[in-house]
This record gives C-alpha cells, sequence and structure tokens, in this order.
C-alpha cells in the first residue's frame, strides 16, 4: 500500500512540475529584440511589424524589404487590408497554447495582418493564373505592409469589378467564416430559420447577407444602435439584446451562428429545434482556457443531445473567395466598413478592434 502511495505521489509530483514547467514556458514574454539589418542595396517598404507579444504598443510602422516573388508567387502592392481578431490574438500570443505555432517567448514570424486586396505588380516564371496588372484579393501573411507575395495556388482571387479594393479586403476571413459556417457546418437550406448571433459585427453583417442569398429566414441580435443596419442588410427580424432575450423568445432556429458566446449551451439548445445546429464562432476571452471552454462544453455535450454543436476555424480557399467575388459581384453581399485607418495607424485600430464594438469591418487603407 505505502509503494503505491508513493508511486502515485510521484506520477503527481511529476505531472505537476511538467504542466508548472510548460506553462511557465508559454506565458513567457521575450523581450523585443532589434530590427534585422538590412543590405545596403536592398529596395525598402513600409510594413507593420511586431517582435515581441504584447499589446498594439509593440507594433511598428518602419521600412523593411521589399520582397520578391518566387516562380510560383505573385508580388502585390497592397491596396486594402483589414483587422481580424486574430491579427491582436497573434499580436498577443494569446491565449497562450497558439505560441505552439507562432513561437515560444517571441513571435517567429515578425508581419501582421491577413485580408488584402491590391494590384499585381510582378509574378514568377512559372505562374499561369495571374499577370501584372490584375486585381487580386486574399489571404497572406504580414499583409499590413505596402508589398506581399503569395503563391499562386494560395487564397488569391480575382477581385470583382464592382467591389472596391476596401470592400475586397474586407472579406477573406470574415465572409469566408460566415460562407462556411451557413453552407458547410449548418448546411443551410432555402426555407429554414437561422439565427445570427452578433449580426452586427465582421463575421455577422457577412452571415446575414449570405444567409439570405441561401434563401434562409433570418433573424438578427444585435445592440440597439444597430438594429436598422442589420434589418438594412436584409434580416427579417431583429433581436435587441438589450431590450429581449432570444433564449427566452419561444422561438426555435434550425441554425444558430454564434460570435458573441453571451449565451450557455443549454440557452441556445433551448433556442434550437430539435435536429438544428449550433456553430459557435471565436471564444470567450482569456489568456489559458477561457477561449476554449465553449468547445470543450459543447465536445462534452455533443455525445448527449440530438443538436449538434460545432466549432469553426474557417479554411482560406481560393474557391470560396472565387464564391464570394460572385456574390459580391451580383449585389447579394456588400460589406460593411465601419472605419479606415491608414497604415502608419495601425495600432489605433487594432486597440478599437480589441474593443469589440466594430460595425461591419476596420480597413487599412494604402490607396
Amino acid at each position: 500500500m505505502k509503494l503505491r502511495y508513493k508511486v502515485a505521489s510521484g506520477i503527481l509530483i511529476f505531472l505537476t512540475v511538467a504542466i508548472s514547467s510548460l506553462a511557465i514556458v508559454l506565458s513567457h514574454n521575450s523581450a523585443c529584440g532589434p530590427a534585422p539589418a538590412v543590405a545596403n542595396e536592398a529596395e525598402l517598404m513600409k510594413a507593420i511589424v511586431y517582435r515581441c507579444y504584447g499589446s498594439a504598443d509593440v507594433l511598428e510602422f518602419t521600412d523593411v524589404e521589399k520582397p520578391r516573388p518566387a516562380d510560383d508567387e505573385v508580388l502585390v502592392k497592397v491596396q486594402a487590408a483589414s483587422v481580424n481578431p486574430l491579427d491582436w490574438h497573434f499580436m498577443r500570443g494569446t491565449p497562450y497554447f497558439m505560441r505552439l505555432m507562432s513561437g515560444l517567448g517571441a513571435p517567429d514570424e515578425t508581419g501582421v495582418g491577413v485580408d488584402f486586396a491590391g494590384t499585381v505588380e510582378a509574378v514568377g516564371s512559372n505562374v499561369e493564373r495571374f499577370k501584372a496588372g490584375d486585381e487580386v484579393f486574399g489571404g497572406g501573411n504580414g499583409v499590413f505592409a505596402e508589398y506581399i507575395t503569395i503563391s499562386e495556388d494560395g487564397p488569391l482571387a480575382m477581385k470583382p469589378a464592382s467591389a472596391s479594393f476596401e470592400q475586397a479586403a474586407s472579406t477573406p476571413i470574415a465572409a469566408l467564416t460566415a460562407l462556411q459556417a451557413l453552407r458547410d457546418i449548418g448546411k443551410l437550406e432555402s426555407g429554414q430559420k437561422v439565427l445570427i448571433n452578433g449580426a452586427s459585427g465582421g463575421v455577422g453583417t457577412f452571415a446575414v447577407q449570405i444567409a439570405k442569398s441561401l434563401g434562409a429566414e433570418v433573424t438578427g441580435v444585435c445592440s440597439t444602435r444597430n438594429v436598422e443596419m442589420v434589418r438594412s442588410l436584409g434580416a427579417d427580424h431583429v433581436f435587441d439584446y438589450k431590450k429581449e432575450d432570444y433564449t427566452e423568445s419561444g422561438e426555435q432556429y434550425d441554425l444558430i451562428v454564434d460570435m458573441v458566446s453571451n449565451h450557455s449551451l443549454s440557452e441556445n439548445k433551448r433556442a434550437l429545434k430539435p435536429n438544428g445546429t449550433l456553430v459557435i464562432v471565436g471564444g470567450g476571452k482569456g489568456n489559458w482556457l477561457g477561449p476554449m471552454m465553449n468547445p470543450i462544453k459543447a465536445l462534452l455535450m455533443s455525445p448527449f443531445v440530438e443538436q449538434e454543436i460545432v466549432m469553426i476555424l474557417a479554411q482560406l480557399r481560393k474557391d470560396d473567395l472565387a464564391i464570394l467575388a460572385e456574390l459580391m459581384q451580383a449585389g447579394k453581399v456588400t460589406p460593411v466598413i465601419d472605419r479606415r485607418y491608414k497604415l502608419s495607424e495601425v495600432q489605433e485600430a487594432i486597440r478599437y478592434s480589441e474593443e469589440g464594438h466594430a460595425r461591419g469591418k476596420i480597413i487599412i487603407s494604402l490607396e
């Protein structure tokens, strides 16, 4: 008995030390490193970089070397970019487990930003899909910069002629999240009822319009000041969450897309039809388990309920970007833009995004 107790105690001590060590490693913030040396003959451009984790104060507007396209790459002059929560999650390195991908102590990649639109300036020798002068949009790495390179086969598509660079730049992550949540996970069909919780935000404004294009009956949830805006996007019904609670309305939906996570899974389950689906976009706040609590609860609850509860991580796919371009060209989707900032003002744009009150998208304009 004493031997078993010693073995169990030893295992417990080992696990405690291992978990504590991992926590220390993941949460450690290294000091900001110096800027790398640039060759005298190098061609320079302006860009936003970060060399350590932290608040928006770690973002630098500086000169970096202008990239050159490889044989299978496209060089794009960025005309506009947009801000996503993903940007400041990487900037802060939170939740900490993200650092297993982005770098321990300090980021491995110093560029910031994903969504962009611009004009092709040059192409590699093997590129066939694009040529100089093409107007494109998509998702890349470090797009808060004057120029970027991206693989020809990457998430890149022709910009619809009817859309501005700012409108095109606002779509990739937010609109793809909405499209894939509704079409792929929710399997939304014409005539079905869908509720969008967070209908005035970046993903929500796209979700309302895409759901309408699929023929659904759409209910949006937003604050008082955004009710009319959400209605103008095509929502058939709108809940003002400051005055009423959709989970207590008695209405049930085939699909709920939740960007806010201000209701428990049990409350959302009450608002779902017996065979309905709840799609969770994003998570709660916190450096550790906060953002993962709803997905963990969903995983534990799923085997015991008829409804499907799923968290979505959107995939940047060129085929889906082409679908979004068609929707914009047809006038079925019009991006909502809240504020515009210059490249030198990215710190301010990120701070505003972190407040969580943006109506639609936040744009970084380089035109």
